[in-house]
């Protein structure tokens, strides 16, 4: 199985400053690892002009967010299709800024997991606790909520090669917070349980990312635990060089 190393640039970044980061991440990146695997997820905005650059150097291009429709009246929005017009492979669903920011709910994070995979994207469900979440021992309660509800209409029909689940604890995005190893170890411990119960047959190879300011310094530690299988990053690939370094940890 190979890691996913997954960046997400989020609401950053021009045309122009999208297609040359990306071009200085492919360049850097050279000989890949056999075992890894690069996602690029940028801005809407830049999708056309820096997937081409990304697929030629054997890296994905994904999306940050749609809805989950085709194509129709839902002013603002952008559909699977079009993402796949575009060369998009992945798409994400339940970003935590997407929770706790924009208010969406898990019944619509778990719409898009399902229509996104009957589009043909490769999906990566988003889950995690908030900050009071943990402090009242409610992380496991949390985390199985979140996936019962987005994986409640896949139950028979995904697959692991086209899904993936993100696991990044709310208090430590952007904030230069850590999970440490054990806090990690336990959460992709049950996260892969509750997998393997709801996914009989797929659970355990679906692969789990842990997200939450993964940086240069801290990678390599981090994707060797056991049940890590790549990382979600944000701030830290937002630069070519740091992201390159945690792609090849």
């Amino acid at each position: 199985m190979k890691k996913l190393m997954a960046a997400n640039w989020k609401m950053y970044k021009t045309v122009e400053e999208g297609v040359k980061t990306a071009e200085e991440l492919t360049g850097l990146l050279g000989e890949m690892p056999a075992d890894r695997e690069v996602l690029v997820c940028p801005s809407l905005t830049m999708l056309q002009a820096v997937c081409p650059i990304l697929k030629q150097a054997g890296c994905h291009a994904g999306a940050q967010n749609f809805y989950p429709s085709k194509q129709g009246a839902f002013t603002g929005e952008i559909a699977p299709e079009q993402l796949l017009d575009l060369g998009c492979t992945h798409a994400l669903a339940g970003h935590s800024e997407r929770r706790h920011v924009l208010g969406e709910m898990n019944e619509l994070i778990g719409r898009k997991v399902t229509f996104g995979l009957e589009a043909g994207l490769h999906m990566i469900l988003c889950i995690g606790e908030t900050i009071v979440e943990r402090r009242l021992g409610q992380i496991e309660e949390v985390l199985a909520r979140q996936l019962e509800s987005g994986l409640a209409e896949v139950l028979t029909t995904a697959r692991a090669e086209n899904l993936s689940v993100a696991y990044e604890p709310v208090w430590a995005i952007g904030t230069g917070e850590v999970a440490g190893p054990d806090e990690v170890l336990a959460a992709h411990a049950f996260v892969r349980a509750k997998l393997k119960s709801l996914l009989p047959q797929e659970g355990g190879r679906v692969r789990i990312l842990y997200g939450g300011s993964v940086k240069p310094d801290n990678a390599a530690a981090i994707i060797r635990l056991d049940n890590v299988d790549g990382v979600l990053v944000g701030g830290a690939s937002l630069k070519a060089d740091s992201f390159s370094q945690i792609v090849l940890a």
